[in-house]
């Protein structure tokens, strides 16, 4: 078995096509599809049912699959340490982070982290904590933020944690507007805008669940600026982290209820990331005030484990 193989079926995987995946590679079809064929002969079963419409993984290519991941994530990791010979004038490091990210200005800390470091390349992935926990786990993220109401899973490693309060968002001249704080019963049939498929979501249907309040959702959102815009317009009101209430303008209230705060994560598979370009991002984002204005709880040095369950999907 070749790394180049494994990297050809990895490229069909994303791809779900043979065609776009040996676009991705930069090889031609036929020696892509050759490849695979190969690889399918070394281990004596066919990875991929074709048909005429689409490519999907048989059950030994599913059994396949997060082993190539760490396949290349080990070889990643043994590019890396050769590069940080040299200083790390070249290598790669993949970070995951929420939707919903605040306590760190992320964008800025990867800027300033490739003008110090230009021949690594830095790949960057949105979703929810439930993707970007496997992503960790299976080797294609060497870091990740993650946003969880509970502790993180035992085998993930906190490098740095900090709270974030979740408070009431609601249009101006609405009757909740100007309140100090709000109890979950005032909120019965009120209008809701949720964030569909998000952390966030699952654990307000909680504790409205647990409270006994009915939860009206008139209208749903899957990215934080449409639904900040939604309940400006007067859709309903929503629940959101108080960073994003604050930049919005609107006004926001805190809940009577206790619960409504969920601890983000910097995290990794160990306490020490195996990749030289990961521990070096990973002091970057540690070193200096990278934390903005909704309370950093603790920042603990690099290495000191946290022991944490996970809490399922966020944003």
């Amino acid at each position: 078995m070749e790394l180049r193989q494994v990297e050809h079926f990895l490229a069909v995987v994303r791809s779900g096509s043979f065609t776009a995946a040996a676009q991705e590679v930069h090889v031609v079809q036929s020696a892509l599809s050759a490849s695979i064929r190969k690889l399918e002969g070394e281990l004596g079963a066919s990875l991929f049912d074709r048909t005429t419409r689409r490519v999907t993984l048989t059950e030994a290519g599913r059994a396949l699959l997060p082993l190539a991941h760490r396949i290349v994530a080990d070889v990643a990791a043994a590019r890396g340490e050769v590069a940080a010979v040299s200083g790390l004038t070249r290598g790669r490091v993949s970070i995951g982070t929420i939707q919903t990210l605040t306590v760190v200005d992320l964008p800025s800390k990867l800027g300033e982290f490739r003008l110090r470091y230009p021949g690594v390349r830095i790949h960057v992935r949105e979703s929810t904590v439930f993707d970007l926990t496997a992503g960790i786990a299976d080797g294609e993220l060497d870091l990740s933020f993650l946003a969880v109401p509970e502790p993180l899973a035992a085998d993930l490693f906190s490098f740095a944690s900090w709270s974030q309060d979740l408070v009431l968002l609601c249009r101006p001249g609405h009757r909740l507007a100007g309140r100090d704080r709000i109890p979950l019963a005032e909120l019965a049939d009120e209008p809701f805008v949720g964030f569909s498929g998000s952390g966030i979501e699952v654990m307000i249907a909680r504790r409205f669940a647990d409270a006994g309040v009915r939860r009206q959702r008139v209208c749903e959102a899957t990215h934080m600026p449409l639904l900040v815009d939604l309940v400006a317009a007067g859709l309903g009101v929503s629940i959101v982290p108080r960073p994003v209430a604050e930049k919005s303008g609107l006004p926001y209230a805190p809940l009577a209820e206790p619960g409504f705060s969920r601890s983000i994560h910097l995290a990794g598979r160990g306490p020490r990331p195996a990749n030289p370009a990961a521990r070096a991002l990973l002091a970057h984002l540690l070193d200096g005030p990278s934390a903005l204005a909704d309370g950093h709880e603790e920042q603990p040095e690099p290495g000191q484990h946290e022991g944490h369950r996970d809490g399922g999907q966020a944003r």
